[in-house]
């Protein structure tokens, strides 16, 4: 993988924190194409803003959520929404509806994209393939297997989408099913090794597909104590640039960078759940190569009044 100077600026909701570059890096905003990322995890059919009763009272909701999309896409055409997985278990809504309400909410804010977690079988794989007719973007999964299944065709490795000319491989990772799913809803998908697949799935989206941009949004988990989670598939592979994540409902203030095995870094972010934050990462791109990123996290309650 090519190196490069990259450059990562976060801030919170009251405050904010740089890296600056020097004078002769910084990039000139006519020569330049921006690419945002806008990413959620586990909100856990949460569509209302949170109760009062509960610690994150006011936040989130599906239409403050929208509004925001709304706002950032008309800012800049180039963004993409994505989602690591568990969008469904957590309110009546899955428990009377079965995700249709949770895939109509998505689809109508704008998701580009979205992988599985552990949650989205918890009516088995028929119910989620019913659920899915709902959902009009697309859903990826580069180590379940789901040949065979009523998922196949549904359910891809990847896919990629070219915005201000640059392409951008979206690929999604699932967390183990061993004591988290019951076997008899995860029937016919078969679970792969997600340090073996992202490797396989990231060398077609370099290679063959030729992307600038690789995104993998992960349901495998954030631990910094080695666990294979996250941060160790980026210490394996190369060629990640961004790992969208999920399952482990973290709240990062900031993102984490991780190194992969040729030196170059993998930035991690997840935002919670509940729908409470969305992350953002803009990356900077001049003559098609990527030259900068900066992420910040945005708290729905305050972003949008």
């Amino acid at each position: 993988m090519i190196s490069r100077r990259r450059f990562l600026t976060t801030s919170a909701v009251f405050g904010a924190t740089a890296i600056a570059l020097p004078r002769d890096l910084i990039a000139s905003p006519a020569a330049d194409t921006i690419i945002t990322i806008l990413h959620t995890n586990d909100t856990h059919s949460q569509i209302d803003p949170l109760p009062p009763n509960d610690r994150n009272a006011g936040k989130g909701g599906v239409a403050r959520r929208a509004t925001l999309v709304k706002k950032i896409r008309r800012e800049n055409p180039n963004t993409l929404l994505v989602d690591a997985g568990d969008v469904m278990q957590g309110t009546p809504y899955f428990n009377f509806y079965r995700g249709e309400v949770e895939y109509k909410a998505m689809s109508a804010i704008g998701y580009d994209a979205g992988t599985l977690g552990n949650h989205e079988f918890d009516n088995g794989v028929e119910a989620l393939s019913a659920a899915l007719k709902f959902a009009n973007f697309d859903l990826v999964s580069a180590n379940y297997d789901v040949k065979g299944t009523v998922l196949e065709g549904r359910v891809k490795p990847y896919v990629v989408k070219t915005l201000g000319g640059i392409r951008v491989g979206l690929f999604g990772l699932g967390v183990s099913p061993v004591a988290l799913i019951t076997p008899a809803n995860f029937k016919g998908v078969t679970y792969n090794d997600p340090v073996v697949s992202a490797r396989e799935v990231v060398k077609t989206l370099r290679e063959k597909e030729r992307c600038a941009l690789v995104v993998c949004m992960s349901h495998l988990g954030y631990y910094a104590d080695g666990k294979r989670g996250d941060s160790f598939v980026a210490s394996q592979v190369d060629g990640i640039d961004f790992i969208a994540g999920g399952h482990t409902h973290t709240f990062m203030d900031q993102p984490v960078l991780q190194k992969q095995p040729c030196g170059a870094e993998t930035m991690i972010f997840q935002v919670g759940k509940s729908g409470i934050n969305v992350g953002r990462v803009d990356f900077t791109f001049r003559t098609g190569k990527l030259i900068a990123s900066s992420a910040r996290l945005l708290d729905l309650r305050f972003e949008n009044g």
